[in-house]
């Protein structure tokens, strides 16, 4: 919904670690002469990729580091945020105090642990969806939020589902390392920004779906006609049950 309530809505996540090894995937090589990959490997370091990911553009946002504390990331976080509110639509002047909080505080409805808002809160630009991890929630990276004007919301454990980050980290993974071998981390670290950075000439744009959207729509255009005319039900027409039990006769009657 924040799209169409005219806030920018952006999915965060790091993706890795990723080692120094063979990776599985396809090669332009000829038919029957496969790449072949060594079965011994050195041990030398790992990457991982912080990224920022608009679903409604499809940009993307990434750095590769070799270790992500939160020294790394919050600098990270605010500069590219910073960069980003910078080119959101100004927002609206002289908006009531009172409206400006109710429009922070619907977003805080049915959290567990909403965020505490401070008494003097700027427009309201940007939803920030990330996973609940206690780096997340540092009371310095969260302030320095809401004084930007950016809401986060934290998915719950087991739910990486609902953050779109984790479809284009493993799109940016699949492309930058299937079938290949690095045996540094800035090998890796250079291919994932390679990626994306080809990812962003031509984005494509992310909705909201899957198995459960599809199951749901499927629920509500499912129709149960009826006879004699062209009208239908949501929802089939309970037989009485005496009728149930007059047909379960005759069936015996018949085959016995």
């Amino acid at each position: 919904m924040g799209e169409s309530l005219g806030l920018s809505v952006w999915t965060q996540d790091e993706a890795g670690p990723f080692q120094t090894i063979p990776y599985a995937g396809h090669t332009w090589r000829p038919a029957g002469e496969p790449k072949r990959q060594a079965h011994e490997y050195v041990r030398n370091g790992t990457a991982k990729l912080l990224s920022l990911f608009h679903p409604s553009t499809g940009q993307v946002r990434v750095k590769g580091v070799t270790r992500c504390p939160n020294a790394v990331l919050h600098p990270w976080l605010k500069q590219e945020l910073s960069a980003i509110v910078d080119e959101l639509p100004a927002p609206p002047e002289n908006l009531d105090p009172d409206i400006n909080r109710t429009l922070w505080e619907r977003w805080c409805a049915a959290l567990d642990h909403p965020p505490s808002l401070p008494d003097d809160l700027p427009s309201l630009r940007m939803l920030l969806i990330c996973d609940n991890l206690k780096g997340h929630k540092t009371p310095s990276l969260v302030n320095w939020l809401t004084q930007h004007g950016i809401m986060p919301l934290y998915t719950p454990l087991g739910g990486s589902w609902l953050n779109m980050t984790e479809s284009i980290q493993r799109i940016l993974k699949r492309r930058a390392l299937a079938g290949q071998h690095p045996t540094k981390p800035d090998e890796i670290i250079a291919w994932l920004e390679a990626v994306a950075a080809a990812w962003n000439r031509n984005p494509t744009p992310f909705e909201w779906g899957g198995k459960r959207a599809v199951r749901r729509a499927r629920s509500r255009q499912r129709r149960h006609a009826l006879g004699a005319s062209g009208a239908y039900t949501r929802r089939p027409v309970q037989r009485p049950r005496h009728t149930i039990i007059e047909k379960w006769k005759c069936t015996c009657q018949v085959t016995h």
